[in-house]
């Protein structure tokens, strides 16, 4: 089901991209290698190597997943899931509505909100976390230069 077969790459990465909605081909063009782009740009950042699975899904198939890991009965931009297994570092999720809501409120580009919140995911994956001033602004850094990795826009510059 996913857009690459098994296996890894000469860097030790491999990341499978699974697309659940079509449709994410009509916002955001190669949408599969864009996502691959961004996590691994992500993984190149916090200097990680592993496997990552990255989900292409609709809002309400994100709802699902975050109700029933999160108990949030509603949908969210992007969701982690951890792994707990050697050389696998876990699974990013996106809903494809709530995407493109964010990205037009915000006056961006798709993909860049895209490649932001894969890049996100996968810092999260690696140990990066926002719960604390501190830690949110390291993991606001990382995305930022992720960005810039990815000739895109930062996604917080002209944020107060």
């Amino acid at each position: 089901m996913g857009s690459r077969p098994p296996g890894g790459d000469a860097a030790g990465l491999d990341i499978e991209v699974v697309l659940a909605d079509p449709a994410w081909r009509s916002a955001v063009p190669r949408v599969e290698d864009a996502a691959r782009r961004a996590a691994a740009a992500a993984l190149a950042e916090a200097g990680a190597e592993g496997t990552v699975t990255v989900l292409l899904a609709d809002d309400r198939e994100v709802r699902r997943l975050n109700t029933e890991h999160r108990g949030k009965a509603k949908p969210t931009n992007v969701l982690s899931f951890p792994a707990d297994h050697p050389g696998f570092l876990g699974d990013v999720a996106l809903a494809l509505g709530t995407v493109r809501r964010e990205a037009r409120a915000a006056g961006r580009p798709v993909l860049a909100h895209l490649s932001h919140l894969v890049a996100h995911g996968v810092l999260h994956l690696v140990g990066h976390d926002h719960l604390r001033a501190g830690e949110a602004r390291r993991m606001e850094q990382a995305e930022a230069r992720v960005m810039r990795r990815l000739a895109l826009p930062n996604p917080w510059r002209g944020l107060a």
